[in-house]
């Protein structure tokens, strides 16, 4: 039987920090337009969100290993290739696949439970919708990351649907700050994803998986990459001059370093005849900055409400 370390490492638990800064997000921005903040309804939201979270990394997992896509990536890193139980014999790939389908059985049932307590029908909506993108991302017969949705579906989910069910849960409706808010957050898991998707280049190509980098090449996706990761910014800015966002959410320009960082390393990585190594600090920095972007954004909703 593998341990629960050997476990942890399957599920990729640090990824987790996909699922709460969402979930913080959407509830900070509910709490600040002045919903009640439920502690419960807060903490089951963040139960079934990463229950169905983790049953996507363990879907993942099984169905690139079916595929052939992990078993070809040689050149994987802590950031990319998959968990690798698999293919190190850690953990049978079946056991891999019950324990992905036992997550999402309990990721319905906090959804079924948040709806008894609300009756709002549009955490039903968005929870079905989330967990079907997430199952069938690498499942057949929709196998929606190896088709080019891959980056794009990352971020609506852990952007606009995880942000908006949250803001839901305690409002009961979904509005257009929610999802506006929700977009540089989207935006930068869409960019944790992408800038992971280099080391996987040639396992990718061999197997048909047509990531973002696949399709554009390294070169010119490392450009929309450095342009995108930019972006995100610009986007802040304009929300927080129309008044989408509140003033204090220029916190989140002090994220600035962490994108320049991203920015060098990943341009190192380019230059420098595409050495790994020199890749690790833009996929460790890419992390940190859409952890520390969305605690600042949502820190900016309390700061609104309370000063």
């Amino acid at each position: 039987m593998a341990s629960l370390k050997t476990w942890a490492k399957a599920m990729r638990l640090p990824f987790l920090t996909a699922t709460a800064v969402p979930v913080i997000l959407g509830s900070a921005i509910a709490w600040q337009q002045g919903f009640p903040f439920g502690w419960l309804l807060f903490a089951v939201t963040l139960l079934g969100v990463s229950f169905a979270h983790l049953g996507t990394n363990l879907a993942n997992d099984y169905y690139d290993h079916k595929s052939g896509n992990d078993e070809a990536n040689t050149t994987p890193t802590p950031f990319s290739g998959g968990s690798r139980v698999i293919q190190d014999g850690l953990i049978k790939a079946e056991s891999v696949r019950n324990v992905s389908f036992t997550f999402f059985v309990l990721a319905l049932a906090a959804m079924a439970w948040l709806y008894g307590e609300t009756r709002y029908i549009v955490l039903v909506i968005i929870g079905i919708a989330g967990g079907l993108i997430g199952f069938f991302y690498t499942a057949p017969p929709l196998k929606l990351g190896y088709r080019g949705f891959g980056e794009l579906l990352t971020g609506v989910c852990f952007g606009p649907l995880v942000v908006m069910g949250s803001y839901a849960v305690h409002s009961g409706a979904v509005d257009r700050v929610s999802l506006l808010a929700s977009v540089p957050v989207g935006l930068l898991i869409g960019l944790v994803l992408y800038v992971n998707e280099f080391p996987d280049y040639d396992a990718d190509r061999s197997v048909g998986k047509k990531t973002a980098v696949v399709l554009l090449g390294k070169r010119e996706a490392m450009g929309a990459y450095h342009n995108l990761l930019f972006f995100t910014y610009g986007f802040a800015a304009i929300f927080i001059v129309v008044g989408l966002l509140p003033l204090f959410a220029l916190l989140v320009f002090l994220t600035l370093p962490l994108a320049i960082r991203a920015f060098l390393a990943s341009r190192r990585y380019i230059r420098e005849g595409e050495d790994l190594r020199a890749l690790l600090p833009a996929n460790a920095s890419t992390i940190m900055l859409h952890l520390s972007f969305g605690l600042l954004l949502s820190l900016s909703f309390v700061l609104d409400r309370l000063l």
